[in-house]
């Protein structure tokens, strides 16, 4: 092996170190266990896992949020002991079987990082697990449990764009932030908007255009 080709191989593990401890982390969460041994397996699964079945280098943003991280962590942890409370009445009510369904999610600002962000937080939340995750489309498919109409899906789908956004906030990079923000402002004015345009005019009644009401 030439020096060049070490040298590669060790800016390569540089860059994915963070990566590479998130993955130690969420194997020792996964187990249950933060020991020494599930630290020193975590990290054998990780390099095995990075090295053996390879995929595109992933690029960090360079931007963390503290405050929006802090935010998300209480967050998660709390969506972890209500979706556990959920998913035990569930299976505890004589009265209904859980239904369930898989549902797409198409995702908005992700990239591969918040992509792999959102699936593994999807996944570790009690009720539901991805599947897929079609990385051209930038969609994830899920399993959940509690489905029982159209409406309980779009609940989910919302759930798992929430978190989306969450992620972005606290580790998207600059333009994704820029992005979501300016979604979210768009969103706002176009509310403020439509709020503005039912407003009554003293008279009990609703302003309305010209020709309302007479199609």
């Amino acid at each position: 092996m030439s020096p060049g080709t070490k040298r590669s191989i060790w800016r390569e593990i540089g860059v994915q170190l963070p990566f590479l401890l998130w993955l130690i982390v969420l194997w020792m969460m996964l187990w249950g266990q933060f020991t020494a041994l599930s630290f020193v397996t975590g990290v054998a699964a990780a390099l095995f896992v990075t090295r053996v079945f390879r995929l595109p280098t992933i690029e960090l943003s360079g931007r963390i949020n503290v405050w929006w991280a802090a935010v998300l962590v209480v967050q998660f942890l709390a969506a972890v002991v209500h979706g556990s409370l959920s998913v035990a009445w569930q299976v505890l009510d004589p009265r209904r079987a859980p239904g369930a369904a898989i549902i797409a999610v198409p995702l908005r600002y992700a990239d591969d990082l918040v992509m792999t962000h959102v699936a593994v937080t999807a996944s570790l939340i009690p009720g539901s697990f991805v599947v897929e995750a079609d990385r051209d489309r930038r969609t994830l498919y899920l399993h959940v449990i509690g489905v029982r109409s159209l409406g309980d899906v779009e609940r989910q789908r919302a759930d798992v764009l929430r978190w989306e956004r969450r992620i972005v906030r606290a580790l998207g990079s600059p333009a994704q932030a820029a992005a979501l923000r300016a979604d979210q402002r768009a969103g706002a004015s176009a509310g403020a908007a439509f709020a503005g345009s039912g407003r009554s005019d003293g008279s009990g009644r609703s302003h309305r255009s010209p020709g309302e009401g007479e199609r």
